[in-house]
């Protein structure tokens, strides 16, 4: 008899379990307190039973929008928002019901990079009265935590949160400084995603595929493979190393003296160098995420490859916009400020970058960095910068001056070269007297100092060392300083009118 009740109850217990069903579940970046792109239809999506119906409204709609979860459970619904306001809710419903508060509609950017794209607020120039004033409950930030990936996964950790004092201070400050100026001049909310890991190169952050179908590109992967098939050999003589630095850390303590350095974490699985590690971990989880475009600070890692970059950078920013099929979604980007240890040609691949990727803008920032600083603190003109690119060419401001003189073309007048540029604005200025950091070369010679002055809308170069010229170059070097501007204020890029094999020519 006990026996017979005992088999009854397993059974009982075996078809309950059989009718439990899987919960709706959202991905990280669908919440609330989010910002939805405004005036669009954008993906809502998560995971569910296989066949499972799933209901979705915005607290703005007099209908539901529905669907069901494929055989592999997920589903995901075209969410069409209203102009921009809020806050509203959002219903999603199947076997469980969630209510997302606090939802905005507004513009939506992602902010990615590396350390400059990373450094926080509360570090900018003037970072604790910037944190004690960012009281703007209309932007939204959320930051993807770190994470490297051998597949592109399918969701992350982060939580969106209104900003404040209390949020903002481990926020990107370029991404603060920027949304805050957006916020500002259109008086809509904004959402900004930072996705940002210090010391990466762009590689980390393309899918693999665009590595591995590329000749170019594929000794990035070769050279990571190479590291994975010695890994463990590798990691046996990490921990050696670790262990002969913790006698010596002891020892320092003892003896009242700095610590040694700690031993660099071994190139291979896991690193956040890998190739499409960030990508996998940190951008995938985030499409098809609808957002109106992104802001980039990187290059720094990617500088002793700075001619390998020419093409790299521009192949990853196709990436992301194939892969988030939002078409040529804005992409702007910071140029690398003066810095000792930064070749002048990564700013060059940079503008090269450019003038090659439609839907782009580049930021100089030629006279508000550190030449003994790879992190310049004033990151608030930096984002006031990117912003200016946005409210012109995404937002349609007109009459804003939003770029320094950019070179555009030159021609040969006797022993003189002039300079013609793009972005004069209302027109060419030297701050702090003439003109600095050009210099003239005859064909195959030697580059040499050069004077230049500014005659109208150009710039006239010349050398009395050089009585047939052939080449220019600004600021052609690492920690250059260079002073040629617009009246508006913005800076000129570095640029060069040869194309003579530089120091990273044919480095893959």
């Amino acid at each position: 008899m006990k026996t017979r009740l005992l088999l009854s109850f397993v059974l009982i217990i075996l078809c309950a379990g059989s009718l439990v069903v899987a919960e709706v579940r959202l991905p990280a970046v669908i919440g609330s307190h989010m910002v939805l792109q405004r005036d669009t239809h954008v993906p809502v999506w998560g995971w569910a039973d296989p066949g499972q119906k799933v209901t979705v409204r915005g607290q703005w709609q007099w209908f539901d929008t529905v669907a069901w979860a494929d055989k592999h459970g997920r589903w995901s619904v075209q969410l069409p928002t209203p102009r921009a306001g809020g806050p509203y809710t959002i219903t999603i419903e199947g076997p469980n019901r969630i209510v997302l508060e606090d939802v905005l509609i507004g513009e939506v950017w992602v902010c990615s990079g590396q350390s400059n794209m990373e450094w926080p607020t509360s570090a900018a120039a003037n970072g604790q009265e910037e944190v004690a004033a960012a009281d703007y409950p209309n932007i939204r930030l959320f930051n993807v935590t770190k994470k490297v990936a051998d597949e592109p996964m399918d969701d992350c950790r982060g939580a969106w949160t209104p900003c404040s004092p209390q949020s903002v201070g481990g926020f990107t400050a370029v991404g603060y400084f920027f949304g805050r100026e957006l916020h500002k001049e259109l008086n809509i909310p904004i959402g900004l995603i930072e996705s940002a890991w210090g010391g990466t190169p762009s590689e980390a952050w393309t899918r693999r595929e665009i590595l591995e179908s590329d000749e170019e590109f594929r000794p990035i992967v070769d050279r990571y493979n190479q590291a994975c098939a010695r890994f463990d050999e590798v990691m046996a003589e990490y921990r050696k190393r670790v262990e002969e630095w913790k006698k010596a850390a002891e020892q320092a303590d003892a003896e009242g003296k700095p610590r040694p350095g700690y031993p660099g974490t071994p190139y291979g699985p896991g690193h956040p160098h890998a190739p499409a590690g960030l990508y996998n971990g940190m951008i995938a989880p985030l499409i098809p995420f609808a957002i109106q475009g992104s802001i980039w600070y990187q290059g720094e890692s990617n500088a002793g490859r700075a001619y390998q970059y020419r093409r790299l950078f521009p192949a990853m920013i196709e990436n992301w916009r194939q892969d988030w099929g939002r078409g040529d979604f804005p992409f702007y980007f910071v140029q690398i400020a003066p810095y000792q240890g930064q070749t002048p040609e990564i700013r060059e691949a940079q503008l090269i970058a450019y003038r090659t990727t439609p839907n782009t803008g580049i930021v100089v920032t030629m006279d508000i960095g550190n030449p003994t600083d790879i992190h310049p603190r004033n990151k608030q003109d930096v984002g006031k910068r990117l912003a200016l690119w946005a409210l012109a060419k995404t937002y349609g401001r007109e009459g804003l001056v939003y770029s320094g003189p950019l070179y555009k073309h030159y021609q040969v007048e006797g022993d003189k070269v002039r300079i013609f540029f793009d972005f004069v604005g209302s027109g060419l200025a030297a701050r702090g007297g003439d003109l600095t950091h050009f210099q003239i070369a005859p064909k195959d010679g030697d580059f040499v100092p050069a004077q230049a002055r500014i005659d109208g809308d150009t710039v006239i170069v010349w050398s009395d060392q050089v009585k047939e010229p052939a080449a220019v170059r600004y600021g052609w070097e690492n920690a250059a300083e260079p002073n040629l501007l617009n009246k508006e204020g913005l800076p000129a890029s570095p640029f060069r009118t040869d194309d003579r094999p530089g120091e990273t020519f044919g480095r893959f």
